[in-house]
């Protein structure tokens, strides 16, 4: 639906949403990306940049409201990069989340799935124990901004909490502020990384230089002050791998538990975990229950990390190997094996995964299931080398890009000859566009 509206200026009829959460309409045939509104819903739009295939716009007015509007409940919202389906039910979002699954599995990977899991769900605020937030000295905003990039820009937002982040963390947004005020190197601390484990919550500070004494003192105070929760800062002069703890250092260590299997998971700030650890406790159940792990069966746990998968399958398979491209990430896999006490169960490898070809798949060995859990890019070169001597009986497949996903699901279905039994969506990160997933292919 279109009135004669002249220059930039339309009233359009949203016809559905994209994978970033951005509604769709047409006009005169082409497609326009419009944000913050839904299906269904009649509004007027500005046309604010122009493509050769399609066009972006903003909702000047929304005319008739979808019924799956609702008021968003964090005062950033609109300005902040973050959260930006906040103002879509819950379940609406999870609903989308599964038809854009559905929808890149049939148009990329020309496959569709026999049967849609049940999405997987959990708490929707205070879900995120991993966070990395900017840091910016900025005179005219009155000193030091703390928290997330402004909605496409690279500016810091300037806010005082978060709804995602944990009540305790969120209320340090505004004293971290003040602390790097305080900082002689106030203008070198261009982001805190936040982890918050079982027993601590670590702060990386990145450094651009070094810290005097006086500033040293400033950060032990704001940890001393914050010991109910207990906070431990990190400080971090380089890349990731230059992060170490600087006080207090007689904490407990940084830990997240996979409760059903009584893990419990180590780990530096630096080292990719999931963040939100009510849906990774639920996203294991489900994938060692599609899984069906054997006492006989000896499982390959692929992009194993420091083995929030490999640990799990432990428990019931004859034997479980894990493989990652990083020697650091497989001795940190390797020490979380030992802490709990699964290491006659569990060995590890090192193999670049997104480099591997048919010989060297051979040479990791033979099979009889794969666990994958690959990064955004997907695991096409892993999944292109399967030759029939080493293929598994089954491959369940962890997913944070669909797009990914539905492509090597069209070499697993359409090439080596696999059944996609079943995929679904997990809500790891609720009130964002990001999407999870898992699919199961059977041979």
């Amino acid at each position: 639906m279109e009135q004669n509206i002249p220059q930039n200026l339309h009233q359009v009829t949203i016809e559905g949403i994209d994978l970033d959460g951005k509604g769709i309409a047409r006009i005169d045939g082409k497609t326009i990306f419009v944000d913050g509104v839904l299906p269904t819903e009649i509004v007027n739009i500005e046309i604010y940049k122009r493509r050769d295939k399609f066009d972006k716009a903003r909702a000047l007015e929304i005319i008739t409201k979808s019924t799956e509007r609702v008021e968003p409940l964090c005062p950033n919202f609109g300005v902040c990069g973050g959260c930006s389906i906040q103002h879509i039910d819950i379940d609406a979002q999870v609903k989308y989340k599964q038809q854009v699954l559905i929808d890149n599995l049939k148009h990329i990977g020309k496959v569709s799935t026999n049967e849609v899991l049940p999405a997987i769900n959990s708490t929707s605020w205070g879900y995120r124990h991993r966070a990395r937030m900017s840091s910016r000295y900025v005179a005219k905003k009155g000193g030091v901004l703390v928290g997330f990039h402004e909605k496409g820009s690279s500016f810091v937002a300037n806010m005082s909490e978060c709804k995602i982040l944990p009540q305790n963390v969120s209320d340090l947004i505004p004293e971290l502020r003040v602390l790097v005020d305080k900082l002689s190197i106030k203008d070198r601390v261009p982001q805190i990384e936040v982890a918050v484990g079982d027993k601590v919550t670590a702060l990386v500070f990145r450094i651009m230089d070094p810290l005097n004494s006086a500033d040293e003192i400033l950060l032990k105070e704001f940890a001393d002050i914050h010991h109910n929760i207990p906070v431990q800062i990190w400080l971090q002069p380089k890349g990731p791998d230059t992060c170490y703890p600087f006080y207090p250092l007689d904490v407990a260590r940084l830990s997240y538990s996979i409760t059903k299997f009584n893990l419990e998971m180590p780990y530096y700030p630096s080292e990719f975990t999931q963040v939100n650890p009510h849906m990774n406790n639920k996203m294991i159940e489900l994938a060692i229950t599609l899984l069906d792990p054997q006492k006989n069966e000896i499982i390959a746990d692929l992009f194993c990390g420091i083995g929030n998968f490999t640990l799990p399958i432990a428990n019931y398979a004859n034997s479980v190997v894990g493989i990652e491209g990083s020697s650091q990430l497989v001795k940190r896999a390797m020490d979380n094996a030992i802490h709990n006490q699964l290491d006659h169960k569990v060995s590890y490898l090192v193999s670049n995964l997104f480099k591997v070809d048919e010989n060297s798949l051979k040479e990791l060995g033979k099979f009889d299931k794969w666990l994958i859990d690959p990064p955004r890019d997907g695991a096409y070169e892993l999944i292109k080398a399967i030759t029939p001597e080493i293929a598994p009986s089954k491959i369940v497949y962890v997913s944070c890009n669909p797009a990914t996903l539905a492509r090597d699901a069209d070499i697993l279905v359409n090439t080596h000859g696999y059944t996609l039994s079943k995929a679904g969506v997990m809500n790891m990160f609720p009130h964002t566009s990001h999407i999870e997933s898992i699919a199961v292919f059977d041979r």
